[in-house]
C-alpha cells in the first residue's frame, strides 16, 4: 500500500467519523443523555489505554521485522564482500571468473529475489550464480600438501578447465 493511500484512508475515516459524531450529537437533548459522565469516562480510559497498548505492539512488530530484514541483508553483503576479497587470492582466471561471478550473484539478489520476496512469491528457486560460483571455484584444485592443509587459497593453486 503506498503512503498516499494510506493517507487518504486515515483523512476518510476520521471525517466519516466527526460527521457522524456531529450527527448524533444533533439530536442530543439540550442536558444530553447522560447526567454523570463519570461513568462514561472510566469506559473511554480504558478504552484508550487498551488501544495505546495495542498500538505500542503493532509499532514495535513493524520495527523489529524492518531490523531482522536489514540485519539479514547486511550480513549477506559482508558475506560477498568477504568472499570477493578471498578469491582474489586464486590464481588470475579463477579470481577474474569468481569476481564477475559474484557480483552478478549479489545482482541477482538485488534485483530478482528481493522483488520476489516484496511480492510474495518467492520459490525454493536457487540463484543460477551459486551454482555457477561453486562449478568455477571446484575447478580449482591446490598443488602442495601446504595448500591443502591451510585451507585458504593461495597464489600457487592451479586452475583446471577453463573459465
Amino acid at each position: 500500500m503506498s503512503l498516499p493511500l494510506a493517507a487518504l484512508i486515515v483523512v476518510v475515516v476520521v471525517a466519516l467519523a466527526i460527521a457522524a459524531m456531529l450527527f448524533v450529537r444533533r439530536g442530543a437533548p439540550e442536558g444530553s443523555y447522560f447526567a454523570d459522565g463519570d461513568r462514561a469516562s472510566g469506559v473511554f480510559g480504558v478504552l484508550a489505554t487498551t488501544f495505546a497498548i495495542l498500538a505500542g505492539f503493532v509499532v514495535f512488530l513493524a520495527f523489529e521485522s524492518y531490523d531482522t530484514s536489514r540485519t539479514g541483508a547486511e550480513a549477506e553483503a559482508r558475506v560477498i564482500a568477504q568472499q570477493f576479497e578471498i578469491v582474489q587470492f586464486l590464481p588470475a582466471p579463477a579470481a577474474k571468473a569468481l569476481t564477475g561471478e559474484l557480483g552478478c550473484y549479489a545482482r541477482n539478489v538485488v534485483h530478482q529475489e528481493w522483488p520476489r520476496m516484496e511480492a510474495g512469491t518467492q520459490g525454493a528457486d536457487i540463484n543460477p550464480w551459486g551454482v555457477a560460483l561453486f562449478d568455477t571455484l571446484e575447478q580449482v584444485d591446490p598443488t602442495t600438501a601446504p595448500e591443502q592443509a591451510d585451507g585458504m587459497p593461495k597464489v600457487g593453486w592451479q586452475v583446471h578447465g577453463g573459465s
